[in-house]
């Protein structure tokens, strides 16, 4: 689609100071520059009633303020888009509602060879209840993964641990998600998503423990994702750095495959800028689980990210209808190409797992 003569398009972004080091850089400036987009940071301390305007707000900030001022600025300029809506984004915040939208996808029945889900996992609140859990009783066994419950994205929320064993448990601190830790060949799929864009990257992740070594392991092990360790974190052995991993060993899954689930998690959740994680369950070599989803995730890791970004505003700006198929092609689908869209279910959700407010 050809541009307007002279037409420019703004986009406001507001975002915390870390995320906005990390994303607004200044080759995307350029990039977006180029296209006739304009990249305004938008004053966190200003009402943002007061400024713009905005063709399209992104954002990434949380709380009952931030949301009134969306709400306001919305009713003032309802051509405006916003990048995305607060009340989907909120499912991400809590670990058990998260996953839960991926057990309402359809079944891909164009894959028969290959099957996907998420690992068994139960919430925990009291601190009591942790030491005394008998894990056998809720369908898990040692070795467990230990996640807090909300995940603002915060460093918090990424702190977690490899539980090997009870007395491991016992030095919880809930609210905990206790996930099934399913061996998975220490090699974990980030899958990026930006609107119809989808794009796989292999990284390093924790190794494999076997049976016979369960035994020898004590307490349990922590671990953080890797934005937010600090220099002597990433020197230690005892931590995992999830690295770029182009081993050659590894094969990714069927790229067709992770785009038709990329389609049912945005239709579901009704989001655009997510990244997904993925491991292959090594007991069985053609199933995927997924087992974590974020929201606006470090798309500055990702190759090319650029003119990914610039192209998905162009895109939305100019209420672009081409072929999604083609579209996730072109972002970098195997031999196979796109696939069909997946059958959605509607959301259910119960009410204890309703996503927390934070």
């Amino acid at each position: 689609m050809e541009k307007p003569m002279g037409r420019r398009f703004a986009v406001g972004y507001a975002l915390a100071s870390k995320k906005q080091a990390s994303f607004i850089q200044i080759s995307l400036i350029n990039v977006a520059k180029e296209k006739s987009i304009d990249l305004i940071k938008i004053d966190l301390e200003t009402p943002l009633i007061e400024q713009g305007p905005f063709d399209l707000v992104l954002h990434k900030i949380y709380g009952a303020e931030w949301r009134q001022q969306l709400n306001e600025y919305s009713a003032k300029h309802p051509k405006a888009l916003i990048i995305d809506s607060p009340d989907a984004i909120e499912r991400l915040h809590n670990r058990i509602s998260m996953l839960q939208v991926v057990t309402e996808l359809g079944v891909i029945e164009c894959h028969d060879t290959v099957s996907f889900g998420i690992p068994k996992q139960i919430a925990v609140y009291d601190a009591e209840a942790v030491a005394e859990m008998d894990l056998n009783s809720k369908g898990l066994k040692f070795p467990v993964i230990a996640k807090p419950l909300v995940a603002d994205g915060s460093a918090k929320s990424h702190k977690m641990s490899l539980v090997y064993n009870r007395d491991g448990l016992s030095k919880l601190k809930p609210p905990v998600v206790l996930q099934e830790f399913v061996n998975h060949g220490g090699v974990i799929f980030k899958v990026y998503v930006v609107g119809e864009y989808v794009k796989c990257v292999k990284r390093k992740s924790l190794p494999d423990v076997s049976e016979e070594n369960l035994g020898a392991l004590k307490g349990s092990l922590s671990f953080s994702q890797v934005s937010n360790l600090n220099n002597l974190e990433r020197s230690r052995d005892t931590y995992y750095k999830m690295m770029d991993l182009e081993d050659g060993k590894t094969e990714n899954p069927p790229m067709n495959f992770l785009v038709d689930i990329a389609k049912g998690l945005r239709a579901a959740m009704g989001l655009r800028l997510f990244n997904f994680d993925v491991i292959r369950d090594t007991r069985v070599g053609n199933r995927y689980l997924v087992i974590d989803i974020n929201y606006f995730p470090g798309y500055a890791k990702m190759p090319g990210y650029e003119q990914v970004l610039t192209e998905f505003f162009w895109d939305v700006l100019n209420n672009d209808t081409k072929d999604a198929d083609f579209d996730s092609c072109k972002a970098g689908c195997d031999e196979d190409g796109g696939a069909p869209n997946l059958p959605v279910l509607p959301l259910k959700r119960k009410e204890e797992e309703n996503p927390i407010q934070v």
